[in-house]
C-alpha cells in the first residue's frame, strides 16, 4: 500500500524505526485496535468489514486476499540464527547414465535417497536364447529377426503396443498390425512361462494370458461400421428399435389377457364341478337309513336356504346381449383444447373400437352404399358420426335378435322334452319378425323368452 501512495504522491505516515521494543509491543497494539473497532449490535460481520474507518489504512484499489492461512505465513521474528542451506549434488538411482543433479538442502538434513526414484517402475520383459527359440518359438508367420525387433520395442516402450506399432520398421520387417504384435508377444511369453516353470524345481505353471486376436479384429471392425453409419441409417435403426418395443408391449398385453382368460375358465370349471358334486350328493340322500333321513332333510333345507341367499341368479345369453345393446354405439372423442387439428380427425374411429366392430361397420356402409370418406364439413361430420353410431347399434340389435331366437328354440325343445305330447306354439312374428322393424323384433323375442 505504501508503493501506491508513492505513485499517487500521497502523504504517508512516518514509519517508525524497527526496534526490539516495537516488536515486543506489536501484540499489545493489535489488542487495543480490536477493542476500539467493535462491531455494533445487530450488524452482520460482512457488512461491518466493508466499513471504512480513519484508524485503518485507505481501502485498496485492487481486490486482495488478506485472510490469514496457508497462503500468507507469519514471519517468525526472533534472535536465533537462521539454519544454513547449501547447493548440494544428488543422484537419481532410477537412471543408469550416472547423471548428477543439484538442489538446495539444509546442512543439518541427512543424506537420503531421491524420493521420486521409487516412481520409476520397470517391466520384466522376458528374453530367450537361440536354443529356446529353435526348440519352442519357431513359427511360419514370424521370423527370428521380427521377434527380436518386437521384444526390443517392448523393452524400449514398456509394452505400449500402439507406440510399438507406430515405431515398427515396416521397410525391414514388413507390415504388422497392433493385433499381430499382441498375439505374437503373448504367445512367446506364454510358451516361455510354460517351459521354464515346468522345468523348474517347483514344477508349478503360472497362469498364462491368451490373447484372442481374431476376436479383437472383429470387435474393431464392428466399431468401425458403427462409427461410419450415416444419419439416415441411425434414424432407421431407432425406428426399428421403437417398433420392437411396441411389439414386445403388445405381446405382454396378449399374454396378460390370456392369463386372465385362463383364470376365468378355471374358476367357471371349478364352480361347475362343485355344483355337479352337490347334485349327486342330493340324489344319493334317499338311500340313507330312515333314522338319518329326517336329519339329512333338515340339513339339506338349511343348505338350500343358504344357497338361495348366497347364490345369484344365473345370467343367460339374452341378459348379456341386452347389456351389450344398452352400451352400444360409438363415443367419438372431442378435439376441443388439443391445439390445431383437422376437422377430418373428428370422423376417425376411437381406439376402443375393436377390429370386429370396425369390420361390421365397414360392411354396413357397403350394404347401404354410403361413402366411407365423405367431405369433412361440420354438418357432414356430425351426421356421419351419428349414422355410424346407429349402424353399430343396428348390428348389435341384429345379434341380440338372433340370440333371442336361439333361446326361444332351446326353451321350446326343453318344454317338449319335459312335457311329452305337448307343443309350444310360438307366433311366427316372434321367431321371424319383419326386416324393417328390428326393435319390434327384439321386443317380441323378449316376450317369447319370458314365456
Amino acid at each position: 500500500m505504501a508503493d501506491v501512495r508513492d505513485i499517487l504522491e500521497l502523504e504517508r505516515p512516518v514509519t517508525p524505526e524497527l526496534t526490539k521494543e516495537a516488536l515486543l509491543n506489536s501484540k499489545k497494539r493489535t489488542v487495543e485496535r480490536k477493542i476500539v473497532a467493535k462491531r455494533p449490535e445487530g450488524m452482520h460481520r460482512e457488512v461491518f468489514a466493508l466499513l471504512y474507518n480513519d484508524n485503518k489504512d485507505a481501502p485498496p484499489l485492487l481486490p486482495t486476499d488478506t485472510v490469514s492461512g496457508y497462503k500468507k505465513t507469519k514471519a517468525r521474528l526472533g534472535m536465533k540464527k537462521v539454519r544454513h542451506w547449501e547447493w548440494a549434488p544428488f543422484i537419481n538411482p532410477a537412471r543408469t547414465d550416472g547423471a548428477v543433479f543439484h538442489h538446495w538442502k539444509r546442512v543439518s538434513d541427512e543424506q537420503k535417497e531421491y524420493p521420486f526414484a521409487k516412481l520409476n517402475k520397470q517391466l520384466d520383459i522376458p528374453t530367450y536364447t537361440l536354443n529356446e527359440y529353435n526348440a519352442h518359438l519357431k513359427t511360419t508367420k514370424w521370423t527370428k529377426q521380427q521377434t527380436d525387433h518386437l521384444f526390443d520395442l517392448a523393452k524400449r516402450f514398456d509394452v505400449r503396443f500402439i507406440v510399438m506399432c507406430d515405431r515398427w520398421e515396416r521397410a525391414n520387417y514388413g507390415i504388422k498390425s497392433v493385433e499381430d504384435l499382441k498375439e505374437r508377444y503373448y504367445e512367446v511369453v506364454g510358451i516361455l512361462n510354460k517351459v521354464r516353470n515346468s522345468n523348474g524345481p517347483g514344477g508349478s505353471e503360472k497362469k498364462v494370458y491368451v490373447f484372442d486376436a481374431e476376436h479383437e479384429r472383429r470387435r474393431k471392425e464392428q466399431l468401425k461400421k458403427l462409427f461410419d453409419r450415416t444419419p439416415k441409417q441411425v434414424e432407421e435403426e431407432q425406428q426399428l428399435l421403437n417398433e420392437l418395443k411396441k411389439i414386445e408391449a403388445r405381446k405382454k398385453e396378449r399374454e396378460r389377457k390370456t392369463q386372465d382368460l385362463q383364470k376365468l375358465i378355471s374358476q367357471a370349471d371349478q364352480q361347475q364341478t362343485e355344483h355337479h358334486q352337490k347334485e349327486q350328493q342330493q340324489h344319493h340322500h334317499p338311500h340313507q337309513p330312515h333314522g338319518h333321513q329326517n336329519t339329512s332333510h333338515k340339513k339339506q333345507d338349511k343348505k338350500l336356504n343358504k344357497k338361495k341367499i348366497q347364490q345369484q341368479p344365473r345370467t343367460s345369453k339374452v341378459d348379456s346381449v341386452v347389456s351389450a345393446v344398452e352400451s352400444a354405439g360409438i363415443k367419438f372423442t372431442d378435439l376441443r383444447g388439443t391445439g390445431v387439428s383437422l376437422r377430418s380427425q373428428k370422423m376417425k374411429l376411437p381406439a376402443n373400437v375393436g377390429q370386429k366392430k370396425a369390420k361390421a361397420l365397414e360392411q354396413a356402409l357397403q350394404e347401404f352404399k354410403v361413402d366411407p370418406n365423405p367431405p369433412p364439413i361440420e354438418e357432414i361430420c356430425v351426421a356421419f358420426n351419428e349414422l355410424r353410431s346407429d349402424m353399430v347399434l343396428l348390428c348389435e340389435l341384429r345379434t341380440a335378435l338372433a340370440t333371442c331366437n336361439f333361446e326361444l328354440e332351446s326353451l321350446k325343445h326343453q318344454y317338449e322334452a319335459l312335457c311329452p305330447g305337448k307343443t309350444l306354439n310360438i307366433p311366427a312374428a316372434l321367431v321371424n319378425p319383419p326386416a324393417d322393424d328390428s326393435v319390434g323384433g327384439m321386443d317380441g323375442a323378449d316376450g317369447g323368452a319370458m314365456m
